[in-house]
């Protein structure tokens, strides 16, 4: 049920990718930002692209768009692109990996584990991330004034 670094990257490069539309925005530029490696951000991308999270531009002003507006981008979609199953046990996915299915005591748990975690990833767009991001950077710019004389 970890989120791998994976996803994490995959959301924090549409974040920022997201927030300079409605310019392309080159690979480098994203590995840099954020302080990923430009080589696994690749291959991230690439993924990205499959899904049609992102879209290629070419030429002296490419890099990298959006492939739908961000608010209709759910970081559940993004993680499950990316991760594949998010359910904390095989057996949701796979009733027959188990032979307790069906009579299992924590069977529910789980079931309610998975149920509150794609809740919280369905409920989240990548438009509500791009928005928490410019907030943090405001409050950084607050942080950043000097104090008012006494």
């Amino acid at each position: 049920m970890w989120v791998s670094t994976k996803a994490q990257y995959g959301l924090r490069a549409l974040v920022e990718i997201g927030l300079r539309q409605p310019e392309a925005v080159p690979l480098k530029e994203v590995a840099e930002a954020q302080g990923i490696s430009q080589h696994y951000l690749e291959q991230i991308a690439a993924q990205l692209r499959r899904a049609g999270f992102i879209r290629s531009v070419r030429g002296a002003r490419g890099g990298y768009r959006l492939g739908r507006p961000s608010e209709k981008i759910t970081a559940l979609e993004v993680v499950e692109a990316l991760e594949g199953s998010l359910a904390p046990v095989v057996c949701l996915d796979d009733p027959e990996s188990c032979w307790q299915t069906g009579r299992c005591s924590t069977e529910t748990l789980w079931k309610r584990v998975d149920e509150a975690m794609r809740g919280v990833l369905r409920s989240t767009t990548l438009k509500d991330l791009i928005e928490e991001r410019k907030l943090i950077e405001a409050r950084k710019l607050v942080q950043l004034e000097p104090a008012p004389p006494a």
